[in-house]
């Protein structure tokens, strides 16, 4: 389990100070989630519920309105059409009560996916497989992580292994240094060799995390697979136990195109979780429940901001909570 935090009776005040210091960039409070998630909340439970509430009974012009404004909030149409047919076939569900019933729909959907917690192994190699469309902010992903790692007191080590973007590798190398953490950088050779030497060198010199930047090109659907699926065995036959998580990157904003790339990086990659990029300020974060429900597929990292502190751990009781809570 992810758990940097465990104390032993030996640990040494500083060493206190310092786990203090890493708890403080994973964690997110209430209060910053609620503000983080405000558009989301307006879009996706406060329009929603003003428009039913008030009724004496459901029928289907008021349900086929609450249909649309779960798909303009990003549900995706399966997911809104289920929820507004269980409400056409039951009668004990009121209007009035529209708030609590859409609370327990979404709570059970995110628990059904899946465990929230980041699969971490304490004193092993741990690698974590990023994937996701270019501009989706995996790179930037990539460096806030290492950059908690590091904090939490890990050995980390960085692969560029997306060798078809411009200036890629030169990007990541770039936020390697800012977040004090080694990188194995190959310009212009296959990605697989690249991941190759990455995995090698992190057997060979006990390092705690390895973190392996891809190609997200989606023009050719083919060549993308292709060179995952070289990626992956590379992975495969050299470390196969240490292949932690599998992490389709997200931006909140592209709302339920997020399906659509969660289906083909699918198809290329068995993904084990999703993390969701550029959350704050986004109206779109309903597509993190919209693709628990059609890929049971766990969210367990957050982007809330620009800073390289500013990814968090997500906590689908918390975002419920913050979803649904009174402003």
């Amino acid at each position: 389990m992810f758990n940097f935090f465990k104390k032993n009776n030996s640990i040494s005040e500083n060493e206190d100070k310092k786990e203090e210091k890493s708890k403080s960039f994973w964690n997110f409070s209430f209060e910053n989630l609620k503000k983080t998630i405000s558009n989301t909340t307006q879009n996706l439970v406060e329009n929603v519920v003003s428009s039913v509430e008030e009724e004496e009974e459901f029928d289907d012009f008021i349900l086929d309105d609450m249909e649309d404004l779960l798909i303009k909030a990003d549900l995706g149409v399966n997911l809104a059409s289920s929820i507004t047919d269980k409400l056409r076939k039951q009668t004990k569900v009121k209007p009035s009560q529209i708030k609590s019933f859409l609370k327990e729909e979404f709570t059970g959907i995110l628990k059904s996916a899946g465990d929230s917690e980041l699969n971490y192994d304490e004193g092993k190699l741990n690698i974590y497989f990023i994937t996701g469309v270019n501009g989706a902010g995996k790179t930037t992903l990539i460096a806030k992580l290492a950059n908690n790692f590091r904090l939490s007191g890990k050995k980390v080590l960085l692969a560029a292994g997306d060798t078809f973007r411009a200036a890629a590798e030169e990007q990541l190398d770039i936020w390697a240094t800012r977040a004090q953490v080694d990188i194995v950088r190959k310009d212009g050779i296959d990605a697989a060799a690249v991941v190759f030497d990455a995995v090698k060198k992190a057997q060979n010199e006990d390092y705690d995390v390895l973190l392996i930047d891809t190609a997200g090109r989606l023009h050719n659907k083919r060549n993308l697979m292709e060179e995952l699926n070289k990626i992956k065995s590379v992975i495969d036959k050299l470390a196969p136990e240490n292949l932690k998580e599998s992490i389709l990157v997200l931006d909140a904003n592209t709302g339920q195109n997020g399906l659509s790339q969660a289906k083909l990086f699918s198809e290329a990659v068995n993904l084990t979780s999703v993390a969701l990029t550029k959350l704050d300020g986004s109206a779109k974060g309903g597509i993190i429940i919209a693709i628990a429900k059609e890929f049971s597929l766990p969210v367990k990292l957050i982007g809330v901001g620009e800073k390289i502190e500013d990814l968090k751990l997500f906590n689908p009781d918390d975002f419920i909570n913050a979803l649904f809570e009174k402003k």
